[in-house]
């Protein structure tokens, strides 16, 4: 070969070479770029799913607490009804009252029992009245009896 070719060829080499390399460093770079771009989506997606574990942790925090408080509320609820079977029963049993036409409701939010209805006398009435607070300790007795036959 002669010395023009060999310096072409070498010079060809030496051209490819160096296109290359620069090949070589954008692809790198532009791989360095997607890793780059990789790890700041993995880190949204990751404070993401921390958000999300948070907003449900409040949420069975939040339903825990509300079931809770349906329970008591129910728990009070059949404490008042409780209280309006004790008072009824203590009304039918008292042989000073005729309770036929007494009602009895129990209202456990604002702790009162409430008797409605009709008694003979304004005695029974007194007496009715008297036997609710006996039985119904820590409730207020509202007494809505009317008196006289109906």
């Amino acid at each position: 070969m002669t010395r023009n070719r060999i310096g072409m060829w070498m010079g060809a080499v030496l051209v490819a070479a160096v296109a290359s390399a620069a090949c070589n460093d954008r692809a790198e770079r532009e791989a360095e770029a997607a890793a780059r771009d990789a790890g700041n989506v993995a880190e949204r997606a990751a404070d993401a799913a921390r958000e999300a574990g948070r907003d449900a942790a409040d949420a069975a925090k939040d339903a825990t607490r509300a079931a809770g408080d349906a329970v008591m509320e129910g728990g009070r609820a059949a404490d008042a009804a409780v209280e309006t079977m004790d008072v009824k029963t203590a009304l039918m049993a008292d042989t000073r009252v005729d309770a036929g036409d007494i009602n009895v409701d129990t209202d456990h939010t604002s702790k009162t029992v409430t008797l409605k209805g009709r008694v003979p006398t304004a005695e029974q009435k007194a007496i009715a009245e008297q036997v609710a607070k006996d039985k119904a300790a820590g409730y207020q007795v509202r007494n809505e009896l009317m008196v006289g036959k109906g």
